[in-house]
C-alpha cells in the first residue's frame, strides 16, 4: 500500500481513468506521487498504441482522429486547460508577474487560449496522421512519456509560486532524488528507444523544456499547475512534430 496510494494519487491526477479511493490525501503521499508521473506518460502511450492497433485496418485520418480525441478525453483536458490559461495570460499580463497570476487564476477563456489549443490540436492530428502513415505506432507511447517526465523535472527543478493548494503541497514534499533517477531513467530509455533519433528527440524535448522553464522564471519566478499542463502539452506537440518530420 505504501507504493500504490502514491500511485493511485497519480493516476487520478493525470487520466480520469476510475480510480477507487476513500482516504484522505496526506502530504507525503502527494509528494510521492510525482514520482509516478513518467510511468504514468508510458501507460497513457500504451493504451494509445493498443487503441491504434485495434484501428489498424481503419483510415490514417481516422485512426488519428480517434487517438486524439482519446487522448484528449483520458487526460480530461487537463494541460489543455494549462495551456489555454497560460496563454492567455501571457498576452494580457503584458509582462507584469501579478497580472499574469491574476489571469491564470481566471477560468475563462480569451482568444490566445482558443487559438494556442487548436494550433496545438491540429498539430498533434496532423503529426499523429504523418506517423501514422509511416507505420511508426510506438513513437505514441513516446510523446506522453516524454511530457510526463517533463512535468516531473519541471517540479523538480522550478520553484512553485502559488501560494496554497495541492501544487504548493506536492513541490513541498518531492523526494527529490529519488525523483530525479526516475526522470533520468525514464530520459534515458525514451532515448535508447529512439536509436538513431535520440539526439534529435533530446534537441527537441530540451530545448522546449529549457525555452518554457527561462520564460515562466522570467515572468512569474516558477511554476504553477498551469504553465506546467502547458509544458506538458508543448512538448508532446513538439515530440510528435519533430518525430514525423525525420
Amino acid at each position: 500500500m505504501v507504493f500504490l496510494r502514491p500511485f493511485l494519487i497519480a493516476l487520478r491526477f493525470l487520466t480520469r481513468l476510475p480510480v477507487p479511493w476513500e482516504e484522505a490525501l496526506n502530504d507525503r503521499d502527494l509528494g510521492r506521487s510525482a514520482l509516478y508521473y513518467p510511468p504514468i506518460g508510458l501507460l497513457i502511450g500504451l493504451l494509445l498504441w493498443a487503441l491504434d492497433f485495434a484501428l489498424s485496418h481503419q483510415a490514417v485520418l481516422l485512426r488519428a482522429a480517434v487517438l486524439l480525441a482519446f487522448w484528449v478525453l483520458l487526460t480530461g483536458a487537463l494541460h489543455l486547460d494549462g495551456l489555454a490559461d497560460s496563454a492567455d495570460a501571457w498576452l494580457g499580463g503584458f509582462g507584469d508577474r501579478e497580472r499574469t497570476l491574476l489571469i491564470l487564476k481566471d477560468p475563462c477563456s480569451g482568444p490566445a487560449a482558443l487559438v494556442a489549443v487548436f494550433v496545438v490540436l491540429i498539430l498533434k492530428f496532423a503529426a499523429l496522421a504523418s506517423i501514422l502513415d509511416a507505420g511508426e505506432r510506438g513513437i505514441l507511447i513516446l510523446s506522453p512519456l516524454l511530457g510526463r517526465t517533463a512535468l516531473a523535472l519541471l517540479f523538480l527543478t522550478t520553484s512553485y509560486v502559488r501560494p496554497g493548494g495541492l501544487g504548493e503541497t506536492l513541490a513541498r514534499h518531492l523526494p527529490r532524488p529519488p525523483l530525479a533517477f526516475v526522470a533520468l531513467a525514464a530520459l534515458a530509455a525514451a532515448l535508447f528507444s529512439t536509436g538513431a533519433k535520440a539526439g534529435w528527440i533530446l534537441l527537441v524535448a530540451g530545448g522546449c523544456f529549457l525555452g518554457l522553464r527561462a520564460m515562466m522564471v522570467r515572468r512569474i519566478g516558477g511554476t504553477t499547475g498551469d504553465t506546467a499542463g502547458a509544458l506538458v502539452e508543448v512538448i508532446e506537440t513538439a515530440v510528435l512534430v519533430a518525430l514525423s518530420i525525420v
